[in-house]
């Protein structure tokens, strides 16, 4: 008999940089289980989905998956968590089930935990009965490794803020921190794994708090992790943030940020738009345009050079063309080296999808594409800035990886195999080169990969 009966599964991940974390804490624990993992959804008996719901593509793309896994893999029992079925589990409208005989059950995102042990002898009779949570705790996953060389380290879950537009709230609950000393333990275990790069992650990482540990917020934390990692792993390994609110760039937050030795120099802002009229409709009120101007110029004494992302939403509702113009006057004054511009998407449920004055689809899509063409011929200036620097690259696959300032880098002369360990590319540590030229993709022209040669003396 097969030992490996009923015990194959399959995954597949979409959204965030949390879904990607909590799927590999369920990967080890499932092969620490006794599961043997299949790239093919076909030869697998349990398949596990964690979803999105962000936005309406990402149902539609989940629908689609589910309806190709569920063809090429009938009999398995699909398992759907994440977002999506949260959603699907307080209304129909959201994720019509009908639809998708393969669906075994839901699992409430908030309760992942529970998908730990599907290999037991009751694992999944429990699974199929566990209901939403009674209060907001943060899940009891971790991880040794990681799927791709950049690293994700989750320290809060749930938001408590409620913007107008987002579903999160509704569907991950309130917030929840990570213990302190979790935190720093399982960043240290990846560190000595051989992970040259982490990626700090969180739902809303201005959330952050445990007290009894003696963070207040976010910012104590990066500095505990500075004094407790710094002595032994600067210059060796570096984190990376995965997004701020533009209000966590006070005084205070500029401080940790240049007290650090470990945060890559380079910041993803949730800034959503550049009207404080629309941001006050979005409910983000909390910080101004202009105080994220001001933030950027002190950053900058930090940091002289930086990279800068930025997620932004065209055509909410009400935005009128002379605020839409707000935010192109900002995108234009902010030194962004990218952006994910989205076209505002209504979600079942949330404030903003009962509010006046829809933008047309087509027109949210005309102003999305004006900011990327603004922000594309930004990006291609900062690389254009970068050549002849020299610059810490870590390598991910096939001799590609992103330096110090998120710019996307191939670096010649590497190893172009699978490699080793944890790592894909089988190279854990950062390697210096200095840039020579960068190349245009024809097809993505916003996304240039820069071309380097390794440097052995520098």
């Amino acid at each position: 008999m097969n030992n490996a009966a009923g015990r194959i599964f399959y995954m597949q991940t979409f959204g965030c940089k949390v879904n990607q974390y909590e799927t590999e804490a369920l990967r080890e624990a499932w092969i620490k289980g006794g599961g043997v993992e299949t790239d093919d959804p076909a030869a697998a008996d349990v398949i596990l989905i964690n979803s999105c719901a962000v936005t309406a593509a990402a149902v539609s793309d989940l629908r689609q998956a589910l309806r190709r896994l569920h063809d090429a893999a009938p009999n398995a029992k699909i398992l759907l968590t994440g977002c999506a079925a949260s959603r699907a589990a307080r209304s129909r409208e959201a994720l019509p089930l009908d639809g998708f005989p393969g669906v075994h059950c839901l699992i409430d995102p908030r309760r992942k935990d529970a998908l730990l042990n599907v290999f037991s002898p009751d694992g999944l009779r429990a699974v199929e009965s566990v209901g939403a949570p009674q209060k907001a705790q943060y899940p009891p996953l971790q991880i040794a490794s990681f799927a791709r060389s950049r690293a994700v380290l989750k320290v809060q879950d749930g938001c408590s803020h409620r913007c107008t537009y987002c579903i999160v709230p509704l569907t991950r609950g309130p917030s929840c921190s990570r213990s302190a000393s979790e935190v720093v333990s399982e960043a240290r275990r990846l560190m000595e794994a051989g992970y040259a790069e982490i990626m700090i992650s969180g739902i809303n990482l201005r959330q952050y708090a445990c007290r009894a540990e003696g963070c207040a917020d976010f910012w104590d934390l990066l500095l505990r992790l500075e004094r407790e990692l710094a002595p032994e792993w600067a210059g060796r390994a570096r984190f990376r943030i995965s997004s701020v609110e533009p209000s966590q760039l006070d005084e205070r937050g500029l401080a940790a940020l240049a007290a650090s030795s470990l945060v890559c120099p380079h910041l993803h802002l949730s800034l959503q738009s550049g009207s404080n009229a629309v941001l006050a409709r979005m409910g983000r009120g909390h910080y101004k345009a202009e105080d994220l101007l001001r933030a950027v110029d002190a950053l900058r004494r930090i940091w002289p050079r930086f990279g800068l992302g930025a997620d932004i939403l065209t055509g909410f509702p009400g935005e009128s063309p002379e605020e839409a113009e707000e935010t192109v006057r900002l995108v234009r004054e902010l030194p962004l080296t990218y952006t994910h511009v989205f076209p505002y998407s209504e979600r079942p449920g949330t404030i903003a999808a009962a509010m006046p004055g829809a933008v047309p689809v087509p027109e949210r899509k005309r102003r999305a594409a004006r900011l990327r063409e603004i922000v594309g011929e930004k990006r291609r200036n900062f690389l254009e800035s970068l050549v002849g620097v020299p610059s810490l690259v870590a390598l991910e696959t096939l001799g590609n990886g992103h330096n110090e300032w998120y710019a996307p880098c191939r670096v010649e002369g590497e190893p172009k195999s699978a490699g080793q360990g944890f790592c894909p590319c089988g190279l854990s540590a950062l390697k210096r080169a200095r840039w020579s030229s960068f190349l245009r993709e024809e097809e993505h022209p916003v996304s240039a990969l820069a071309l380097i040669p390794a440097q052995k003396n520098q």
